[in-house]
C-alpha cells in the first residue's frame, strides 16, 4: 500500500497499515490506493521536450481519488523555519530615558535679558483718585458750612460746642485732603513711571529719563507744574495719542496752573485776624477746593484717555486695502438688475 506525502511528494510504502505523517517533512501523507502510479519515463539530457495536444474527443488521464499536483522545488526539503525567540518582559523606566536627543538651552548673557516693566494696579489709583474727590469735597462743604456760620455769628452768639465743632472740623479735613493729595501725587507718579517704562519696552528702547528726575520732577512743587506736564506729553507722543488727548492734557494743565494760585492766594490770606479777613480766606479757601477738585476730576479724566487701550498692544489697526481703491474705499460691483424690476428667469 502505497501513500503520498502532500508536501514533499515523497511515496511510502506503508505496507498494510495507514499513515498519517511523512516521515520526512512531518506533512500529511495522502489517502493510500492500491492502484499503481503512472510511471514517467526520464528525458535524456539535451532533448527537446516534446508536448502533443491530447485529441479531439479524448479525455486527458485523471488524478486518483485524494491525490493532487503540487509545485515542488526539486533538491533537498527548505530547512525548517527557526522558532521566533521570546522577546521577554516590556522594558520598565524608574525614570525619565536620557539616552534619546536632548534639547540643549542655552540662557542669553545677563546683560541682554529683559527685565520685566514695572505696573502699577489699576485698582490702586482709582481708589486713591476716588479718597482724594471725597476728601476735597468733604473740605469744600465744610468750609461753606463755617461761612454760614460766620454770617449767622454777625447778629448772634454761636455755642460754644458747635462753634468749636465746626472749627476743628475744617482743620481735620483740611489734613486728611492735605495727606490725600500727597497720595495722589505720589500714587500718580509711580503709574507715570511704570506707563513710560512699559511703552518704551514695548518700542524695544529703555527710558531716556532716570527714575530720579521723573519724581523729583513730579513731586517737587512749583517744579511740577512745568515738567509734570511734559513728561505727560511724551508719554502721550509715543504712545501715539498725542493728537487724540492733546486737548485733555492743555486743559489739564491750565487747571492745575489755577489751582495752584487759588491755594496760594488762600495760604497766603490765612494769617488775618479780623472776622471779615477770615470770612474772605474761608470763601477763597473754598474756591481753592472747589479748583483742586476740578484739576483732580481732569486727571481722573486724562488717567483714562491712557488706559482706555493698553500699552500692550498698539494703537493703530493695520488692514488689507485693495490695490484698485488707494483711497481705502471698497467699490461694490455694479448691479445687474435694477431695484424695480423683476429679477430674470
Amino acid at each position: 500500500m502505497i501513500q503520498v506525502c502532500s508536501r514533499c511528494g515523497t511515496r511510502w510504502n506503508v505496507r498494510d497499515r495507514q499513515r498519517v505523517w511523512c516521515p520526512r517533512c512531518q506533512g500529511t501523507l495522502l489517502a493510500p490506493s492500491a492502484e499503481p502510479e503512472r510511471q514517467w519515463a526520464a528525458r535524456p539530457a539535451g532533448a527537446p521536450a516534446v508536448t502533443q495536444p491530447p485529441a479531439a474527443g479524448v479525455t486527458p488521464p485523471r488524478l486518483p481519488a485524494g491525490y493532487r499536483w503540487i509545485a515542488v522545488r526539486p533538491g533537498a526539503p527548505p530547512p525548517p523555519r527557526r522558532a521566533k525567540q521570546p522577546l521577554g518582559p516590556t522594558p520598565r523606566y524608574f525614570g525619565i530615558p536620557r539616552w534619546s536627543l536632548q534639547d540643549h538651552v542655552v540662557a542669553p548673557p545677563p546683560e541682554t535679558q529683559e527685565h520685566a516693566a514695572p505696573r502699577v494696579s489699576t485698582r490702586m489709583v482709582r481708589r486713591t483718585l476716588a479718597v482724594t474727590l471725597v476728601a476735597f469735597a468733604a473740605a469744600a462743604f465744610v468750609d461753606v458750612v463755617n461761612y454760614a456760620l460766620l454770617l449767622v455769628n454777625r447778629s448772634r452768639l454761636l455755642n460754644p460746642i458747635l462753634a468749636g465743632a465746626a472749627t476743628w472740623a475744617g482743620v481735620a479735613v483740611s489734613v486728611v485732603a492735605f495727606f490725600a493729595m500727597i497720595a495722589t501725587a505720589i500714587v500718580m507718579t509711580n503709574w507715570l513711571i511704570a506707563r513710560r517704562s512699559l511703552a518704551h519696552a514695548r518700542h524695544g528702547v529703555t527710558d531716556p529719563r532716570p527714575v530720579w528726575q521723573l519724581w523729583l520732577g513730579c513731586l517737587i512743587p512749583v517744579i511740577d507744574l512745568f515738567w509734570a506736564p511734559v513728561f505727560v506729553i511724551e508719554l502721550a507722543r509715543l504712545e501715539g495719542r498725542l493728537t487724540w488727548l492733546r486737548t485733555r492734557i492743555a486743559v489739564w494743565w491750565v487747571a492745575w496752573w489755577v489751582s495752584f494760585a487759588v491755594s496760594v492766594f488762600a495760604f497766603a490770606t490765612s494769617f488775618t485776624d479780623d472776622a471779615q479777613g477770615i470770612a474772605n480766606n474761608t470763601v477763597a479757601t473754598t474756591i481753592a477746593y472747589l479748583a483742586a477738585l476740578a484739576a483732580l476730576l481732569l486727571t481722573l479724566k486724562l488717567y483714562r484717555g491712557f488706559e482706555h487701550v493698553a500699552v500692550d498692544r498698539p494703537a493703530k489697526r493695520w488692514v488689507i486695502v485693495p490695490a484698485d481703491s488707494p483711497d481705502g474705499e471698497t467699490q461694490s460691483p455694479p448691479r445687474v438688475e435694477s431695484e424695480r424690476d423683476e429679477p430674470a428667469a
